[in-house]
This record gives structure tokens, C-alpha cells and sequence, in this order.
């Protein structure tokens, strides 16, 4: 007899074992880049932050499947293999190129239907996708959707004041500087299409909004008016 092709959902144990696999690919292509890597003196194009953006990624869309009714086990894989291959190759061919590792991992590793597979390596081919979302599959727009907002929001305000730092600029520009993320924030929230996403750029902007208030009230150099 062959063996039994088990249907989802994906077990615990082994999208634990999948993360693990993610994370030492990310932690190999930098060890094994010779010349350092495409602007990897910027702390987010390490392993561990690309780890990090990964596994936010994974909560926001798997969260947005579940509201919006989508596969919420193709999301959330094809969400952990989105970025696999960013660090490797340039930024136009790591969605190809990561959906090619992820069809041999899901092939060699797993025993899923073909058609599980397929969708996960179209959602990650997919990813980078700039025209209207709901030309999409909705699982690839709950992970473009995510994939996007988790640039804005107190996570990329964080990024934008470490970026300060590695630019020697001072707190002075602080204000500056979450502003382009309140700008970002406000173009995701005109390029999510989904009600929950739209929802969670909204919660995040009037963070970013609140902060950047805080600045001008309490940083006598700065003044947005």
C-alpha cells in the first residue's frame, strides 16, 4: 500500500520544524556570503531581523485569514517561506527563487496533497505583487496584506529611530523620521483591500500618529507646524 496523503491542517510540530528550517537558511546565507551581503550593515537585512519580520508576518496573516475566511494553514506557510530567500539573491527574484525552495522543502519534507502545496508556492511566488490585491488569490492577499503592515505601526517607528543611529543623525530628526512611517502607513492602509487589514493599518497609524505628537510636545528643537 502507498503511503496516506494526510489533509491539513498543518501540525504543530512540524510548522515548528518548518520555522526551524527558515531560520537556519536565513542564518546560512549570510555565513556563506563573502562580501557581506547587500547593505548588511543595516541591521534588517540580517537573519535575525528577516527571521523576526517573518514570524510577524505569519501572526498578522494568519489573524487576517481567519477574519477574512481563508485557508489560514496555506497562509500562514506560505507567510514563513515568503522572505527565505532574501538574503541570497536580489530583491526582483527572491519571491521566484523562494518559492523554489519551498516546493522542494514541502515535497522532500512533507507528505501534503499537491494542491496544498501548489498554493503555498503560489502565495510565495506572488508576494511581491504591486497591482490591485484582490487579483489575488485571498490567501496571498492576507499575506501581502500582512507582509505590508508590518512595516508601519510601532515596529517600523522602531526601525525608522535605529536607522537614526547607523545614519548618525540625532534625536532631533526623531520626528522626521516617523513621519515617513506615518506616510507609509497611510499608503498601506489605501493598498490593503481586506476589512481586517484596513482595520490594523488604521490601529497602527494612530499609533504612529500619537508618537509623533509626543516628540512635538515634548522635544523643545522639533516643530511639525
Amino acid at each position: 500500500m502507498g503511503v496516506e496523503i494526510r489533509e491539513s491542517p498543518v501540525s504543530d510540530e512540524e510548522f515548528a520544524q518548518m520555522e526551524e528550517f527558515v531560520r537556519d537558511y536565513l542564518a546560512a546565507s549570510v555565513e556563506n556570503e563573502t562580501e557581506g551581503g547587500r547593505m548588511r550593515w543595516y541591521p534588517w537585512h540580517s537573519a535575525e531581523y528577516r527571521f523576526n519580520h517573518i514570524r510577524n508576518v505569519v501572526e498578522l496573516s494568519a489573524d487576517i485569514a481567519r477574519e477574512e475566511g481563508a485557508n489560514v494553514d496555506v497562509t500562514r506557510v506560505a507567510a514563513l517561506f515568503h522572505d527565505i530567500a532574501k538574503l541570497e539573491v536580489e530583491q526582483d527574484a527572491h519571491a521566484e527563487e523562494g518559492a523554489r525552495i519551498t516546493r522542494e522543502y514541502l515535497t522532500t519534507q512533507c507528505d501534503y496533497p499537491q494542491s496544498f502545496v501548489d498554493q503555498v508556492c503560489q502565495s510565495v511566488a506572488e508576494h511581491s505583487y504591486q497591482d490591485d490585491l484582490t487579483d489575488l488569490a485571498l490567501e496571498t492577499q492576507c499575506l501581502v496584506e500582512a507582509d505590508i503592515l508590518d512595516k508601519v505601526g510601532a515596529n517600523g517607528a522602531a526601525l525608522m529611530l535605529l536607522r537614526m543611529g547607523y545614519e548618525s543623525r540625532t534625536h532631533m530628526d526623531s520626528a522626521e523620521m516617523v513621519g515617513r512611517v506615518l506616510e507609509r502607513g497611510i499608503t498601506a492602509k489605501e493598498r490593503v483591500k481586506s476589512t481586517t487589514a484596513q482595520d490594523i493599518a488604521h490601529r497602527r497609524l494612530k499609533r504612529v500618529k500619537w508618537f509623533r505628537e509626543w516628540l512635538d510636545d515634548e522635544v523643545a528643537a522639533i516643530d511639525l507646524e
